[in-house]
């Protein structure tokens, strides 16, 4: 039988990805990274692979899930301060790329950024 796997997070960078890697192994959950071995000989290509894909289980998902909220971080504004969701009022949001269109795939660093509330959902523009 084969064991399915679930996207748990995705890295610009491998170091990034060895502290959340570090943790879930030390609560016992078994992590398996994507194309981190890609990333090591070439890190300038991050952007064009995706980055590195963190990746656990599907039986471990929830838990997984729940020991990645408690340590992530989450964007900051230009003063420090957690960047507010202005729906929900949550202070739980990171940087979103959609990066759509050619434009975009093959310039990224072109696009605005943006947060996602991981709490609602929603994706907002900075305040400026």
């Amino acid at each position: 039988m084969a064991e399915r796997f679930f996207l748990l997070a995705t890295f610009e960078y491998v170091a990034d990805v060895q502290i959340v890697k570090g943790k879930l192994e030390s609560e016992g959950i078994p992590v398996f990274l994507r194309d981190e071995n890609t990333l090591n000989s070439d890190p300038l290509i991050s952007n064009a692979i995706g980055g590195v894909k963190l990746m656990v289980y599907a039986k471990d998902r929830e838990r997984a899930l729940e020991i990645y909220d408690e340590i992530r971080a989450y964007a900051l504004d230009g003063n420090g301060n957690p960047v507010v969701c202005p729906n929900c009022k949550a202070a739980r949001s990171e940087a979103y790329y959609n990066r759509k269109g050619l434009f975009y795939k093959l310039f990224p660093f072109f696009e605005k950024r943006k947060y996602k509330c991981l709490n609602c959902g929603i994706i907002t523009k900075p305040m400026e």
